[in-house]
């Protein structure tokens, strides 16, 4: 364990001066003078390596003198994008292009069609429903009447097997505690049940619908956004009853880092519990409902397991023990050590995940980053594979058991969900829904190319620009990523893009190892002590744009967000000369304390933890606060973060500012933007994002020496 040396910070450590400095970017705009915090001595010991660490004490967030260094750093920020001549114009043109009515694919629950609908203007989307598909909708939940300004979202939605009741979990300013409440759907009136204090769960309905399980940890003393959160317990809430006397149904005294979900049977006879000691790798437990001793179906945690259905004393599990890619196999629970496998590996592509609409099975696969999908029936017999309409990213498909129809959503980099109509007979695709937008797409095109990493490696990437685009290395590029935790990066939608390449901008994506784009060995890869593959693979992708004339270093903008924020910050530091902007978002820039706060210790089966010394080692190399060096120029950086990230905690970006402003050797702007009443991502409001993209894109062009334009619009 690292030894700890103390020194209490003085309030009075921040100095503002009252002249502009002479920083300056193009078109002559001036920032204010950075803070200037008091560096502490503060240190840590590390196996022999002392490790400073000047602004520790800006992880308190609840000080005098964080919100003082915060409010000074919010000022120095909004007047530097205030300069910015063209930022309304921005805004302006974002706010077009965000407010598209769009409208999601219906789930059916007992005698109702739901799904989700936004009007373009609405900070969170509405959920509506409807008995027939033909008739008018009505509206069933408005998550915008839970608060004055939007920033109470529906973190999690669950309906009763019969319909009858829906519990929801309301999250305010985007952090990951939520309150469930219950609402009978026939006349959408709360019960009065209301479970306070919930934190990554769901409720999971029994089958009697008398009650629902929930996961959550014990409420924290102090420090509600930054507290470290153990021991996560299982509790059943029988409906009617005050939240004080819910059943305790699992918990681990032995393991206080863990993470439990509850599943059961869809006859009621079965309960589950799928464990996990962080982003990846699982076991199952399992016991009949009425009996008190859990016992281990699946060992963990060398595999993940994911369980798609029990029914009749057989339980379907997505799994990759024995199987990187994945495949489906089936566990008879009266003699559990009988394995059949119903849907076998694919060894070139991704299961991604699999879906159950009628009585089929519907498993989604990647090929190339890329969705496919192929319709088996429950005993494994392929029944075909589906015909899309068009290339890109596929939701899952719904629709309850015995319904001979489902529907799903198609979108990628410049169409918006399309909803489909899939009957499961034939195998027809009919549109349903059509999303109308205010830019034409057939405008853009894009291209997906396979491009070398420094080991030889071929990493994926799409490249999508207006067709008329010209490879002169002139064009302003945002190049995004994310590279971890099983996550994988296929087509999708955002607004933002589209303004950007109005502009002639270029918007990439690239498909780095540590996710699951090609299997668990493409995420093995780029994890733990072979993380720095990952920043290979990212600094790659940036030297082929420019090498193919796409864009130049001082055109070049990269970004990304939590592990992706982390992989921007260890980028810009290994290689600043290779960008002219940064734009690093909730990113974990300490990677030797990012586990000492609420649910970090659950990334340690990704990264490591710096308490373990040959992990301290590759840790310490690449961790973005510890590898700022004083007098490099570093690229113009914009590092966004909120208050209500207890997620990943502010004090990440925090620190990694302060020691960029002090270390800068460049005129480059390092400036941060923390939002109020805002927390990881999830939830914020269309208002809070369009007012992010305005500021993050402004900051591009002004940084790039892209004016703005105003485009032709369709």
């Amino acid at each position: 364990m690292p030894m700890l040396h103390f020194a209490k910070p003085a309030l009075a450590a921040l100095v503002v001066a009252a002249a502009l400095t002479a920083c300056k970017s193009n078109m002559n705009i001036k920032h204010l003078p950075y803070p200037e915090p008091e560096r502490t001595d503060v240190s840590d010991n590390y196996f022999g390596t002392v490790v400073a660490d000047p602004y520790r004490w800006l992880e308190d967030d609840r000080s005098e003198a964080t919100a003082a260094w915060v409010a000074a750093e919010n000022e120095v920020t909004q007047n530097y994008l205030n300069q910015i001549p063209f930022r309304e114009q921005i805004r302006e043109r974002l706010t077009e292009l965000w407010s598209y009515p769009w409208e999601g694919a219906p789930v059916k629950h007992g005698d109702y069609y739901y799904f989700y609908r936004n009007n373009g203007k609405q900070n969170q989307a509405v959920l509506y429903r409807k008995a027939n598909l033909e008739d008018e909708a009505e509206v069933f939940l408005d998550p915008n009447t839970l608060s004055e300004d939007g920033t109470v979202a529906l973190a999690g939605i669950s309906f009763s097997k019969d319909g009858r009741y829906c519990a929801y979990a309301a999250s305010a300013s985007g952090s990951d505690w939520s309150d469930i409440y219950v609402m009978r759907t026939k006349d959408k009136q709360l019960t009065g049940d209301v479970i306070k204090w919930v934190k990554l769960s769901n409720a999971v309905w029994t089958p009697d619908e008398k009650g629902f399980y929930y996961s959550t940890f014990d409420v924290p003393e102090s420090g509600v956004y930054s507290s470290q959160n153990q021991f996560q317990k299982v509790y059943h809430h029988t409906l009617g009853t005050p939240q004080s006397s819910d059943r305790l149904i699992h918990m681990d005294k032995e393991h206080p880092l863990r993470y439990f979900t509850a599943s059961v049977s869809q006859d009621g006879k079965w309960l589950f519990i799928t464990a996990s000691e962080g982003t990846s790798g699982s076991e199952i437990l399992y016991r009949p409902a009425n009996g008190k001793e859990f016992k281990v179906l699946f060992p963990g945690f060398a595999n993940d397991y994911s369980i798609i259905k029990c029914d009749k004393d057989k339980l379907y599990v997505q799994t990759n023990l024995d199987a990187p890619n994945y495949r489906v196999i089936r566990v008879d629970l009266k003699d559990p050590a009988k394995i059949e496998e119903i849907i076998p590996e694919n060894p070139k592509n991704l299961l991604e995940f699999v879906s159950r609409p009628g009585d089929y099975l519907m498993a989604s696969y990647l090929e190339d980053a890329q969705s496919q999908v192929y319709q088996y029936d429950w005993e494994g017999k392929l029944i075909r594979k589906v015909e899309l309409p068009e290339i890109g990213t596929v939701s899952s498909f719904s629709g309850k058991k015995g319904e001979t129809e489902a529907f799903y959503s198609l979108t990628n980099f410049v169409n918006p969900s399309t909803i489909y109509r899939y009957d499961l007979a034939t195998g027809e695709s009919t549109l349903y829904k059509q999303t109308e937008v205010k830019f034409d797409p057939s405008l853009y095109t894009t291209t997906q190319v396979f491009y070398p990493s420094k080991d030889g490696t071929k990493v994926p990437m799409f490249i999508t620009h207006r067709k008329d685009l010209k490879l002169d290395g002139k064009n302003p590029t945002y190049l995004y990523a994310y590279g971890g935790f099983q996550q994988s990066l296929a087509p999708w939608f955002n607004p933002a893009s589209i303004m950007f390449m109005e502009q002639g901008g270029v918007y990439c994506v690239a498909n780095l190892r540590g996710g699951l784009e090609y299997g668990e060995e493409w995420h093995k890869a780029g994890m733990l002590d072979k993380k720095q593959n990952v920043f290979d693979d990212f600094i790659a992708a940036a030297e082929y744009l420019i090498a193919n004339k796409y864009t130049s270093s001082e055109k070049l903008a990269i970004a990304g967000g939590s592990n992706g924020g982390l992989l921007i910050g260890a980028c810009e530091v290994q290689r600043p000369d290779l960008y002219a902007v940064c734009l690093p978002a909730v990113g974990v820039m300490d990677m030797l304390r990012y586990h000492k706060f609420t649910i970090g210790w659950g990334w340690v089966v990704e990264y490591g933890s710096s308490e373990d010394p040959e992990q301290f080692e590759y840790l310490y190399k690449y961790s973005p606060l510890h590898n700022i060096k004083k007098g490099v120029k570093y690229p113009a950086t914009l590092i966004t973060t909120a208050d209500h990230d207890d997620r990943v905690v502010p004090a990440h970006s925090f620190k990694f500012a302060a020691e960029m402003q002090y270390a800068q050797g460049g005129d480059a702007p390092i400036l941060i933007r923390i939002d109020t009443k805002a927390g990881h991502g999830a939830g914020k409001p269309v208002s809070k994002r369009i007012d992010e993209a305005t500021d993050v894109y402004s900051f591009l062009f002004q940084n790039t020496n892209t004016p703005y334009k105003a485009p032709q619009t369709k």
